[in-house]
């Protein structure tokens, strides 16, 4: 098979959807991998590391997405990458789908065969998910503490406290891989930390893990509204696989929040968790409305393109790899898991969770990142 690796095109993207160990893995088993030149320098991998791998190395995206069997990304194709798309090519890259109703028109049009990383997986594991969650979870309470600050519009609030000047507090919309790393931070920040989610069996587990540095509670409308009256910090980590987020977050409800308070919104790839949630950028991160600092950067670990592009090719490897010695149908057909992934092919969509949104279900209840 012939792999493609085009540069990121987002702005902000500097994170990688091969490294040159992949290459490596993938040559060895006699595959051609084509790599645009310079699409792994914004995170530290150089042109000749692809090359020594086993690379060949083209000048122009286009070579690559016209050449490649599979394209493998990082982030969504962007508008100005519609182009290439065509009937025979398979894409395996972050889509999110639900939320972006012109790449879905794209997609179906092109006849393009488009996995998803985030919809990978059963049994409500997300493996190719995960790692971004992970970093997503940390880098939201990074950059919230530095929202809270009065020159980033913030209140002035100091995460951990002070003496004689009490902590933060630090409210988690879900309990899943996301929400359980900005619980870890803003613990270890010190901050006093509300987290709620839709199973008791997850709360549990939270406070298996945290003891009383949480408190959890059941999420209701009734408990994210009065949990929001008294947050200085609110991080939005909801997702149902496939499907746009619940917005959990009413304008009246956020008008309940301290004045200078702030809410990173990490669900916003999925449509946001709040009705005033809509894309932000890492060049433009963050704008004031109802009183409230709202960040909702759509590629968040890109903040930390290698640390996020190794954690993210160790669990994405193994499946590309399926899918170039197998042959994109056998591999789907021989693991569910892959197959959970499968959005889009042949001009129809055909993930459960997807065509539910893009019918316009309604959704009272989110599941966790």
């Amino acid at each position: 098979m012939i792999v493609g690796l085009p540069r990121e095109v987002k702005e902000g993207e500097y994170r990688v959807g091969i490294t040159p160990q992949a290459v490596n893995a993938l040559a060895m088993h006699g595959h051609r991998v084509l790599v645009e030149t310079g699409a792994g320098e914004g995170c530290g991998f150089r042109d000749d590391e692809y090359m020594r791998a086993g690379a060949l190395l083209v000048d122009e995206a286009a070579e690559v997405w016209r050449d490649a069997d599979m394209v493998v990304k990082v982030k969504e194709p962007a508008p100005r990458e519609f182009a290439y798309l065509r009937k025979g090519l398979t894409i395996f890259t972050f889509l999110h789908l639900a939320a972006a109703p012109q790449l879905t028109a794209a997609l179906l049009k092109s006849g393009a065969t488009a996995i998803a990383y985030e919809t990978v997986g059963r049994g409500g594991r997300l493996p190719l998910l995960a790692p971004m969650s992970e970093v997503a979870g940390c880098l939201a309470v990074q950059k919230g503490a530095w929202l809270l600050e009065t020159h980033a519009g913030g209140k002035g609030v100091l995460i951990p406290g002070l003496s004689g000047a009490p902590p933060a507090s630090v409210t988690v919309l879900g309990g899943g891989v996301a929400g359980v790393n900005a619980c870890r931070v803003a613990s270890g920040m010190g901050g006093r930390i509300t987290v709620l989610d839709v199973s008791p069996e997850r709360l549990q587990y939270l406070r298996d893990i945290f003891g009383n540095g949480i408190t959890t509670l059941l999420s209701t409308s009734e408990t994210i509204e009065e949990s929001l009256t008294s947050s200085d910090l609110v991080i939005g980590a909801v997702l149902i696989p496939g499907r746009c987020a619940p917005r959990l977050i009413t304008r009246d409800m956020l008008a309940g929040m301290p004045p200078g308070g702030v809410l990173v919104d990490i669900s916003i790839d999925q449509g946001g968790v709040s009705e005033t949630s809509r894309p932000t950028t890492h060049a433009a991160p963050s704008y004031l409305e109802s009183g409230v600092v709202h960040c909702c950067i759509t590629n968040l670990p890109a903040a930390v393109p290698r640390s996020s592009s190794l954690a993210l090719s160790s669990r994405t490897l193994p499946y590309i790899m399926a899918l170039a010695d197998k042959g994109v149908e056998p591999a789907l057909h021989d693991d569910p898991c892959l197959r959970e992934g499968l959005n889009i092919a042949h001009g129809e969509v055909l993930h459960p969770g997807l065509r539910a949104s893009l019918a316009g279900e309604i959704i009272e209840k989110g599941a966790m990142i």
